[in-house]
């Protein structure tokens, strides 16, 4: 902003009024009654929106202490209202007579304004820091948006005061000082910071938003007072050059380095990306172009030679490509040398090479390269996308020479959709692709950008809101898939929990006692299903499984030696209980009633026996052959076990000891665990370079397993976190990165430009 408050060649200030004279001073006045007024009713305003705002972030919040945190802060800013307000107001007034009287000291000759983005960017406190990032990423945007405005009433205020210079961090009514005054009033407010921060979110809306109506009211009041009436704001491109009425002029070029208009997130980033470049250029070892005369490009001969090599790489076909094919190689060679393509093609349009491109299109065109090689390195895209993406290096640059705000704001149109094609091109591989609709939707929107962006920005929109309607639509399909993998899964471990538990109930009740064939096949095969069957319907804690239970010990009890009058008593008194029981159970475990009829046929005569009861000729036949009848059980019931002593140990649990954990293993199973439902991984087959991305679709509470799903919602592997860990372990998977291309890309760009500015220190 600095230069865009410089007055440009057209503005005259030999018009100069003396601040101590009666007209000075009643303008400036003027200039005060009106931003008092204005700021009160906007403060006022901000803070009858901040009880609903706490109020609904309480509502949402994620745990019990968040919501505490909310309505403390709730209380709090209604306790301090009055004075935060008082004191904000109190702090604007007294820069506001400062400025009248003219008492304010003026900035120290050959100093300039704190840069945006610097302001307190010091070693300080985690809270301090944010609270720091929020008001500079205020003042900066709000800097930028009310440029226009802004810069007239600095001139005129700078007339008024006898020609001193007024600028943005030294203009009483300016984003800067006002920011700062708040803040100032804010020290009040004993409140967790993410109060705060949410305060300052509704001090930008409804405070900071509203400035420029208190700037035009003060231009109006001005000019009618005969201040500057013909005054017309210009921006100045940096390096003298005048900003083209096309492409860039219509882009609202900005003159600070690479962007001009910093996020509220990206305001520390991007400040240190401005250093970085600053020492970068500044260090002999890091060339700029040849410097033969001529010059400097402007931006529309920069859009019209990126338009000549955007054509070109249009007709280029997209082939197959392979990892290490020389197409692979072929687009790497091509974002490594765009400059120096770009210089030619530059000489080939003005008939003379250029020697030296302006400060910010070389820095944007370095960053934009370095974010088109960090994709063809970038191990989370698939190697065939990471070529399909890297074709959109021109497209980007001509985006980001005409509109610089590109790699400030998460949301501008050209960045939202590169993060979206690479989410997408995450989830990809040919086996979850068989019918090419992902690879040729990509495909196709990398081609109509190579043949259709010229200058038109809205086509990124247009394009991102397909590639949304796309992934909407498969992941609708995807879910409803997913959703009964994982029913399946959940529906198999259950059963399988419940054999388990009818198994260790009937193992318990048996302990010692050696059971008949006959009575142990039935509690083995026939009786243990029902078990299962009424854990899986009615649940253990239900009378059903209780009575089933009771059964088991009667059953076992049955066995028992029959020798004296009172045992024989008492058996005869179990066996209607027993003969009722298996009926009704076993009808619901697909018995036949023929079936269940001969089982208790087989039981009659051995309870008969237990008794010492004569048994009828036909069944002493029976008895008396050599080869027993097999039980009537239906081969559709299987024994839930051979030997149920092995039951007792879960063997999809088991995990060896933490002693005998590798220690590789053991560092991967902290990575196991902190994965989350949601997260990518890429699982290596045993033929390389096969390989498939799967989703971490859910985790099993009973089992502590993890499902991973494909793209299209199928099944792909489940592991124990132990097996997972040692995949991991042995380089056979790899978790991919959730976070946005964009922003991995600046933080590893950030990180080479430190390393190459400490290497150039080392050597110097």
């Amino acid at each position: 902003m600095n230069q865009a408050n410089e007055p440009s060649n057209i503005v005259n200030l030999s018009q100069r009024l003396d601040p101590s004279s009666g007209r000075g001073g009643d303008l400036l006045n003027a200039v005060r009654s009106i931003a008092t007024r204005r700021l009160q009713q906007y403060i006022g305003n901000m803070f009858e929106h901040v009880d609903d705002a706490l109020f609904d972030l309480a509502e949402k919040a994620e745990n019990n202490a968040a919501q505490m945190h909310y309505f403390d802060g709730m209380r709090e800013v209604r306790k301090r209202r009055s004075v935060i307000e008082r004191g904000f107001l109190a702090q604007v007034s007294r820069e506001l007579n400062d400025f009248v009287s003219g008492t304010r000291s003026p900035p120290l000759p050959g100093t300039s304004a704190p840069a945006v983005g610097s302001i307190e960017l010091s070693l300080v406190a985690d809270n301090e820091l944010e609270e720091s990032l929020a008001i500079t990423s205020m003042i900066g945007k709000n800097e930028t948006r009310l440029a226009r405005d802004l810069f007239a009433v600095n001139q005129r205020l700078s007339v008024i005061c006898g020609g001193v210079k007024i600028e943005d961090a030294t203009n009483p009514i300016g984003p800067a000082l006002l920011s700062q005054a708040f803040r100032q009033a804010m020290r009040e407010l004993s409140a967790d910071m993410r109060v705060k921060l949410i305060i300052y979110k509704l001090f930008d809306r409804y405070v900071m938003a509203s400035l420029d109506e208190l700037y035009q009211e003060t231009n109006a009041e001005l000019m009618r007072a005969g201040v500057l009436p013909q005054l017309r704001h210009e921006v100045v491109r940096q390096g003298g050059a005048s900003a083209p009425a096309g492409a860039a002029g219509a882009a609202g070029e900005m003159p600070a380095p690479i962007m001009a208009e910093d996020s509220e997130a990206s305001a520390e980033l991007l400040q240190t990306l401005r250093t970085l470049f600053g020492a970068r250029r500044a260090h002999p070892n890091v060339p700029l172009a040849a410097m033969a005369q001529g010059p400097l490009p402007t931006a529309n001969e920069l859009i019209g030679a990126l338009s000549v090599l955007q054509s070109q790489a249009a007709t280029v076909p997209v082939m197959p490509l392979s990892v290490g094919s020389s197409s692979t190689l072929d687009i790497t060679q091509q974002v490594l040398q765009l400059k120096e393509q770009l210089l030619s093609q530059l000489g080939s349009l003005r008939g003379q090479r250029p020697g030296q491109i302006a400060t910010i299109d070389e820095d944007t065109i370095d960053l934009v390269g370095m974010l088109f090689e960090f994709i063809l390195e970038d191990r989370n895209l698939p190697p065939q996308m990471q070529v399909m993406l890297a074709r959109l290096q021109i497209p980007y640059l001509k985006a980001a020479i005409l509109d610089r705000k590109l790699f400030a704001h998460r949301q501008h149109p050209a960045r939202r959709l590169l993060d979206g094609l690479a989410d997408a091109a995450k989830s990809w591989s040919e086996e979850s692709d068989r019918d090419g609709r992902l690879h040729d939707t990509i495909k196709g929107i990398v081609e109509r950008l190579l043949q259709e962006f010229d200058d038109d920005m809205t086509l990124f929109d247009r394009l991102s809101a397909e590639l949304q309607q796309f992934q909407d639509s498969n992941r609708r399909r995807a879910e409803l898939a997913e959703q009964r993998v994982a029913e399946s899964t959940r529906g198999r471990e259950k059963l399988e929990q419940a054999r388990r538990r009818a198994a260790r109930e009937i193992l318990n009740r048996i302990g010692d006692h050696v059971l008949p064939p006959l009575i142990h096949g039935v509690l083995s095969r026939a009786w243990a299903n029902y078990l299962v069957l009424t854990i899986l319907r009615q649940g253990e804690e239900s009378s059903e499984f209780r009575e089933a239970l009771r059964f088991v010990d009667a059953f076992i009890a049955s066995t028992k030696p029959a020798r004296t009058p009172e045992a024989k008593r008492d058996l005869r008194q179990l066996l209607p209980g027993i003969e009722r029981a298996l009926r009704k159970g076993l009808g619901n475990v697909a018995f036949q009633e023929a079936d269940i009829e001969r089982l208790l046929g087989q039981l009659h005569t051995y309870y008969r026996q237990q008794l010492g009861e004569a048994a009828p000729a036909t069944e002493a036949a029976q008895a008396a052959e050599s080869a027993p009848a097999p039980l009537p059980i239906p081969e559709s019931i299987q024994p839930l076990t051979e030997n149920v002593a092995d039951l007792e140990d879960d063997p999809t649990q088991a995990e060896p000891e933490a002693s005998a954990i590798a220690p590789e293993v053991r560092e991967q199973l902290e990575h196991v665990s902190a994965l989350k439902p949601g997260s990518w991984l890429e699982f290596n087959g045993d033929e390389e370079p096969h390989f498939e991305r799967a989703k971490l679709s859910w985790i099993s509470p009973m089992s502590g397993r993890y499902l991973f799903v494909n793209r299209r919602g199928l099944k792909v592997a489940d592991y124990s976190p132990y097996e997972l860990a040692t995949v991991m372990a042995e380089g056979r998977a790899r978790v991919l990165a959730s976070n946005a291309l964009f922003d991995r890309a600046l933080d590893a760009i950030v990180d080479r430009l430190s390393h190459e500015d400490g290497r150039t220190s080392d050597t110097e």
